[in-house]
């Protein structure tokens, strides 16, 4: 098993969680728990093989799959423990964008892209399966609102490239690259660190 496999599929732990928590919060059947958390797992990957034009990693590996299912259960079963659905959610879903920004930035590299879109697409691969999770939640996605989110991905991806230059290592670019967009996004939230409300003005 390669190691970017390794990193999708920790990626989908951790966006599977976050997907039940968010079904589980919306008081969804279990069904559709499931659901929520499948498309919040594979729906930035999918979206990003599509474009790259190569082969969607879960309609080709049923690790993806039983993956889903089964942290998707795991979470409905220890639901009383995660009690604390608003951290949870957070957190997994902190580290579901850290490894997926890098696992979509090495998968556009090596389609031999443009550095400025392989970072669209770490972004992208981050972000977009919660944003397919926000809407069948009814919710305003993350990304669209004032919280840094999509702004760490696009850091992390800045760190990877900035690391490659420079020839670091690839296990130290991909870990410092996930650390940076992890970090970036849970000191936003410690600091309330938001972008600018360009509202602002017209509330009086």
């Amino acid at each position: 098993m390669d190691f970017i496999l390794v990193l999708d599929i920790l990626g989908v732990v951790a966006f599977s969680i976050s997907g039940a928590l968010a079904g589980m919060r919306k008081k969804l059947d279990p069904f559709g728990i499931v659901i929520i958390a499948f498309v919040t797992s594979v729906g930035g990957g999918t979206l990003r093989d599509v474009l790259l034009q190569t082969d969607v990693g879960w309609l080709n590996n049923m690790l993806y799959v039983y993956t889903i299912l089964l942290f998707a259960l795991i979470a409905i079963i220890f639901k009383e423990r995660l009690n604390f659905f608003r951290k949870s959610l957070f957190l997994f879903d902190t580290l579901g964008i850290g490894l997926y920004t890098v696992v979509g930035v090495e998968k556009a590299l090596s389609a031999d892209l443009h550095p400025i879109i392989c970072i669209a697409f770490g972004t992208m691969s981050a972000c977009f399966g919660g944003v397919i999770r926000d809407i069948l939640c009814n919710e305003i996605p993350i990304i669209f609102r004032q919280e840094i989110y999509a702004t760490a991905c696009i850091m992390g991806g800045v760190f990877y490239f900035a690391l490659n230059y420079f020839n670091a290592p690839d296990s130290i670019i991909f870990v410092v690259s996930f650390v940076v967009v992890v970090a970036i996004r849970l000191l936003a939230v410690v600091f309330k660190i938001s972008l600018p409300d360009i509202y602002k003005s017209n509330k009086n």
